[in-house]
């Protein structure tokens, strides 16, 4: 390791008041969370002379709290404890079952909800689960509080609209307002853990009395420089019967609300490709 301790400076909050103005103080700080993606860095020595912010004495961000009308996540709940909670399987399954395929057990022990958020990788598995449950985000900073909707926090790759000094407090879902008809997530990567998603997707879909439909929500990560919901598509088949012709139409536009690449990990051909299938297959009830 190339990491040097003695030329760094840590920061150790013990509430989130202390936390915000000790980050004030130091906005070049890193704030430290799980550590998944810091310690890449460490190991890199990439972190010598840096300031960190160790966040892991803020208890109350690690707690799983219900509201009104909703669920709060703090920001340092493990994505091994969302995996495994009985209300977060019940209620937001899509999102257990995201956090059971970041990595591999030991990063899922470790590794938070919100530093995932803050990394902001387009490739973040949990994004489009908290996309289709409609998440917000608490942030907390010198000027206050306040709530940010889950799309609007992304700005591009690795980018987000944080404010100076802000810190990510909390996640809220809200409840939903009955049960879908169907639910879906799917992660395709090279294989099943400690892979970078080539595409990964999440979907709710109501449907009336007739089978018409009522509400899509879906969404795709590694599809663009941020998580992207399929607003053209959702909107297209409001009130339709899926059938054929619906569906077809549905996948094709799909390729309106994102703009994969090619790189190391895979094609933009294939990406596209292969979510148009994950959405036929969920539209059409195949997706067992």
């Amino acid at each position: 390791m190339r990491g040097n301790p003695d030329s760094m400076t840590l920061l150790r909050p013990k509430d989130a008041a202390e936390a915000v103005r000790l980050f004030a103080k130091s906005p070049q700080a890193l704030p430290l969370a799980g550590g998944t993606d810091l310690m890449v860095l460490w190991n890199a020595g990439l972190l010598n002379r840096r300031t960190v912010l160790d966040l892991s004495r803020l208890r109350e961000w690690t707690k799983i709290s219900r509201k009104p009308g909703s669920l709060l996540l703090g920001s340092l709940v493990t994505h091994a404890t969302l995996r495994d909670h009985p209300f977060v399987k019940t209620r937001f399954p899509l999102l257990s079952a995201a956090c059971a395929e970041i990595g591999g057990v030991a990063i899922q022990n470790r590794g938070t909800i919100g530093g995932n958020l803050g990394n902001a990788s387009p490739a973040g598995d949990t994004f489009p689960a908290l996309a289709v449950y409609e998440a917000h985000l608490h942030l907390i900073g010198p000027d206050g509080r306040r709530l940010v909707p889950l799309l609007d926090f992304f700005a591009g790759v690795k980018k987000t609209t944080i404010g100076p000094a802000e810190l990510i407090e909390a996640v809220e879902l809200p409840d939903l307002r009955k049960r879908p008809a169907r639910q879906f997530f799917r992660k395709v990567g090279t294989r099943a853990a400690s892979a970078l998603s080539k595409t990964v997707a999440a979907g709710l879909l109501w449907l009336d009395g007739g089978g018409r439909v009522e509400e899509l929500r879906f969404a795709l990560g590694s599809m663009a420089t941020t998580v992207r919901r399929l607003k053209a598509a959702e909107q297209y088949v409001w009130g339709k019967p899926l059938d054929a012709a619906t569906v077809d139409q549905a996948c094709a536009l799909l390729a309106e609300d994102v703009s994969p690449i090619d790189d190391v990990r895979s094609t933009a051909a294939y990406r596209l490709r292969v979510s148009q299938n994950m959405l036929r297959a969920f539209l059409t009830g195949r997706t067992q």
